[in-house]
């Protein structure tokens, strides 16, 4: 499918649209079929679909899963320290400020977010006034495998590192949406968050996932670091589970 083509199914940002992105980007894909109880992602053959899931994209390892409603996501770890704009971001991007190169294009993943029921707010604004990006809670585990053969699983934001108290992160992220460019002599649209601001742990407009905080983007006052003594060595497969959080829960 032509690039061209889904930006311009999925710049309408209505459900209906991003299932029709989804059921398209499905046309071709291997079925895969589903196991008794819940399928739980593993981190190993990264080249197979997880169990009950559907390639979100052709080429990209991003998957989709409607029965459990989340989203996988494989990328590996290009950064161990220093300071962080983002917990991961499209692979050939923002990999100097980011912890994960992630192995899709940042729309897909929005897609994917909205066909499971995910409601995007909207970006952080800092004119006339700043406000906090919003949107729906999603909750991030990261899954890795060690020499040994072991399988990690965490938090994202054990990851993360607050430069002020030493600890954690301690926030979600919430579903902003980023937004969309067009070129007025083509009118082709290009979704913003491509560029890098994939999951951001600086206030980006541009920010498909974001903190629910303020948190700086300026290179003197940036807020997080790696929490490197946590992260696996640069190179190491890494799967993210997107699933968005149950309402109610705090």
């Amino acid at each position: 499918m032509a690039r061209r083509t889904l930006w311009s199914t999925f710049a309408h940002l209505t459900l209906s649209a991003c299932l029709a992105f989804v059921a398209a980007a499905w046309a071709g894909a291997q079925e895969v079929k589903d196991v008794d109880g819940r399928p739980v992602p593993t981190n190993r053959p990264l080249s197979k679909d997880p169990p009950g899931m559907k390639r979100l994209m052709k080429g990209y390892n991003v998957w989709i899963d409607p029965k459990y409603k989340r989203i996988v996501v494989d990328g590996t770890v290009c950064l161990r320290e220093g300071p962080l704009e983002m917990l991961a971001c499209p692979r050939g991007t923002k990999e100097h400020e980011s912890i994960i190169a992630a192995d899709t294009q940042a729309y897909a993943v929005h897609a994917g977010l909205l066909a499971i029921g995910a409601k995007s707010g909207r970006p952080v604004q800092y004119q006339p006034e700043y406000k906090v990006a919003t949107g729906d809670k999603i909750d991030i585990e990261l899954i890795w495998t060690d020499e040994e053969g072991t399988e990690h699983r965490h938090k994202a934001q054990d990851w993360v590192r607050n430069v002020e108290t030493a600890k954690a992160l301690d926030h979600d992220w919430v579903f902003a949406g980023s937004g969309f460019w067009t070129d007025e002599v083509t009118g082709e649209k290009s979704y913003l968050a491509e560029s890098g601001d994939f999951i951001c742990v600086s206030n980006f407009p541009t920010a498909m996932l974001d903190l629910p905080i303020e948190s700086s983007q300026a290179n003197e006052a940036l807020l997080y670091e790696c929490f490197t003594e946590r992260i696996p060595p640069v190179g190491t497969r890494v799967r993210m589970v997107l699933t968005p959080q149950e309402e109610g829960k705090e």
